[in-house]
């Protein structure tokens, strides 16, 4: 979908943005959005984390039992 927008639809949407929002508010909103998406990119990797963990318990397990 991103591959359809061209140069000037990202300056119309940009200057959009400073309208809307306003020239002091955006580096607090890119910041904000920065926190979200490292939270959610942690929380993935911890999960990441613990699937492998288990995985590797359950093998451990096995290869204990033959």
């Amino acid at each position: 979908m991103l591959l359809f927008i061209g140069g000037a639809e990202i300056v119309i949407v940009l200057l959009f943005i400073i309208m809307f929002f306003g020239s002091k508010k955006i580096p607090e909103i890119a910041r904000g959005i920065g926190k979200g998406i490292r939270e959610v990119r942690d929380a993935s990797n911890e999960i990441k984390k613990e699937i492998r963990e288990s995985a590797n318990s359950v093998n451990d397990d096995l290869d204990l039992e033959k």
